[in-house]
């Protein structure tokens, strides 16, 4: 038969090993199944998930020979083949799709229970759980940074470099500890601070540049290609694959990842594994992020809310800072923050705040200026949570003071060093000291690592050494 236009998403696999184990993956999760009978228990568990998602879905069979069987599984149990060109040995699976509607499911759901809790005779199995395999390591090694001025503070000596992707750049570990990379033969490498390989993975071509985030509240390394999301959780432990409809685009503004749907679907948290779509979204209100399970949205005039699939929709007001009227609008929001803007009952002034997204207190509070001026600064805050550049307005959150820095551009910021443009010149700056310039075309550190600063020029990452 045909497919009926069923969608391809999510992508599921059966594969047989032998005559009691098999292995189900549900959009890159992986299902094992032990059973005396493991085509009818794998089948079992692909319903259940059919019924979870009213429809059927499309699933490949695949024989302990490396034989393959196209399948289309519904709601009910039922299993159909779809047609394919006739092959000498044909595999069982056509033969359980006649019969399935009848012995498969049965019961749906409580079948599929006890199916999978009756495990009859098995053999032993490996509770080691399955590595990354063992691929070709790049070549580290030391060099000179010559082509461009070195940041302040560390030597052009590089203790080691390593060739990356065109157009993709690295990725450090929060606590410093490791740099990931893709390199130009498609692998996702890991490195620690002394340049030695941690561990690698080969990835999909257009694979997007590696983000350090969380799922499920664990340290994870995440990486996006088309129709995919990938994250590791490292330590050389196989990455989770989550299918993604056409649509979806990935951002990592929050704690962890916001898949958007689309205009129409809405968006999605990732946690088991799995897409969990956003609930209770307001009438005229946006998604700007998620930390974890929940998902922090607004309204352009405020206030903030929290959704979390499976709970009540949370209204989060905003303190307001003093001199301030009421909420002009809000403008964005990274992890743990949102920025406001406050009227302050002239017309050509504003209130500009950072305000926490726990509890909506005021947490830095930007000179007053014009609408005009404010609409053009850009959000730019460390990963640590120490200082930040909103456009001009520089913050230092651990002493709790802002100043302005006339016609600053912020571009990017290392530990409590902030980069940026003034008039066309680059300038460093550490909030609350006086900015330095800078030789033209400095390079700007992507983090550091041990005793490195990660620099790059040319589709090389270099890791400098300090002066």
């Amino acid at each position: 038969m045909a497919d009926k236009g069923i969608p391809s998403w999510p992508k599921v696999t059966i594969r047989l090993y032998d005559d009691h184990n098999a292995e189900v993956k549900i959009a890159g999760r992986s299902h094992p199944v032990n059973h005396h009978d493991p085509r009818q228990a794998a089948i079992a568990l692909v319903a259940e998930r059919s019924a979870q998602l009213g429809r059927a879905v499309k699933a490949t069979a695949v024989e302990s020979d490396g034989s393959s069987w196209p399948l289309i599984i519904h709601p009910d149990g039922q299993v159909e083949a779809v047609e394919v060109s006739t092959k000498n040995n044909k595999p069982i699976w056509p033969i359980i799709a006649a019969a399935a509607l009848a012995v498969v499911l049965l019961g749906g759901t409580a079948v599929y229970l006890l199916v999978i809790r009756d495990h009859g005779p098995a053999k032993p199995t490996s509770t080691e759980s399955p590595k990354l395999p063992e691929l070709p390591k790049p070549e580290v090694k030391s060099d000179q940074f010559a082509a461009r001025p070195a940041p302040p503070g560390w030597s052009t000596n590089a203790a080691w470099t390593v060739d990356i992707k065109p157009d993709t750049h690295p990725a450090v570990s929060p606590d410093g500890s490791e740099v990931a990379v893709i390199t130009p033969d498609q692998k996702l490498v890991v490195l620690d601070s002394a340049g030695k390989v941690i561990y690698q993975d080969k990835v999909p071509r257009d694979t997007t540049s590696p983000v350090y985030t969380t799922i499920d509240s664990k340290p994870v390394l995440a990486a996006t290609a088309p129709g995919s999301l990938f994250y590791w959780p490292g330590d050389g432990a196989l990455p989770t694959e989550i299918e993604l409809p056409d649509s979806a685009k990935v951002q990592f503004f929050g704690s962890s990842p916001l898949v958007d749907m689309g205009d129409e679907a809405g968006a999605s948290v990732v946690s088991g594994g799995e897409l969990h779509a956003v609930p209770n979204q307001p009438r005229l209100s946006t998604i700007l992020l998620a930390e974890g399970n929940r998902a922090l949205m607004a309204r352009y005039a405020g206030p903030l809310y929290w959704s979390e699939p499976g709970k009540d929709l949370v209204e989060l007001p905003l303190k307001p800072p003093s001199g301030a009227k009421s909420i002009d609008h809000i403008v964005a929001a990274s992890a743990g923050r949102v920025i406001v803007h406050w009227t302050t009952g002239k017309t050509n002034e504003v209130l500009v705040t950072v305000n926490s997204t726990a509890n909506g207190a005021v947490l830095a509070t930007c000179p007053k200026v014009s609408p005009d001026q404010a609409d053009g600064w850009t959000w730019l805050p460390d990963r640590a949570g120490k200082v930040a550049a909103l456009g001009e307005c520089l913050i230092n959150f651990t002493g709790g003071k802002t100043s302005l820095l006339p016609q600053f551009q912020p571009q990017s910021v290392n530990q409590t060093t902030i980069y940026g443009q003034i008039s066309g010149d680059l300038y460093s700056v550490v909030p609350g000291t006086k900015p330095v310039k800078l030789q033209p075309n400095t390079a700007r550190p992507w983090g550091v690592t041990g005793d490195h600063a990660i620099v790059v020029h040319d589709s090389v990452l270099y890791a400098l050494d300090k002066k």
